[in-house]
C-alpha cells in the first residue's frame, strides 16, 4: 500500500537518496551531501512543498513544487520542479498518485495551474503528464540564462 504524505524537515533523510537519484537521471554526479542540504534548505526555509511516497518498508517516491504568482490570473501558480520514482517502483502507478497529490494541493492553496518541463528524452513522465491533462504549452517559449 502506498501512502502519501507531505514531506516535514524531519523527513529528509528519508528523501535525499532518492533526490540524489532524479539528479542522477538529468546528469548530474551523485553528491548525497548536496542533496541532504539542498532539501533540508528547502524544507527548513518553506521555501517547498515536498510530497512523499512510502510504502510499507521505504520511501519509494517524490515531488517538489515550488510556488510562483501568475501576474495575468492574479492567482498562484505551483511550478512541479521534480518528480522522481524509484526504478523499482514505476509502473505501479506511483508517479500518477504522486501528481494527482500534487493536483489536489495546489486546488486547496487555490493556484490557477501547476506547470512543469522535462527532457525532450523523457517520454515517460510526457506520456504520464499527457494522460492526466497538462497540454504541451505551444503559446510561449521557455528561455534560460545560466548564471
Amino acid at each position: 500500500m502506498i501512502a502519501i504524505r507531505r514531506a516535514e524537515p524531519s523527513d529528509v533523510d528519508l528523501i535525499a537518496p532518492l533526490f540524489d537519484d532524479y539528479r542522477g537521471f538529468y546528469g548530474h554526479p551523485s553528491d548525497p551531501p548536496l542533496a541532504r542540504r539542498f532539501l533540508a534548505d528547502r524544507l527548513s526555509s518553506g521555501e517547498s512543498v515536498v510530497l512523499l511516497a512510502t510504502d510499507e518498508t521505504a520511501p519509494c517516491g517524490f515531488t517538489q513544487l515550488y510556488p510562483l504568482f501568475s501576474s495575468l490570473r492574479c492567482r498562484p501558480i505551483w511550478i512541479l520542479s521534480d518528480l522522481f520514482v524509484a526504478p523499482d517502483r514505476r509502473g505501479q502507478g506511483v508517479g500518477r498518485r504522486l501528481m494527482e497529490a500534487a493536483h489536489a494541493f495546489a486546488r486547496a492553496q487555490g493556484a490557477a495551474s501547476i506547470e512543469l518541463d522535462t527532457a525532450h528524452t523523457n517520454t515517460a513522465a510526457q506520456a504520464l503528464y499527457e494522460s492526466l491533462g497538462y497540454e504541451r504549452d505551444v503559446e510561449f517559449r521557455h528561455y534560460v540564462l545560466s548564471l
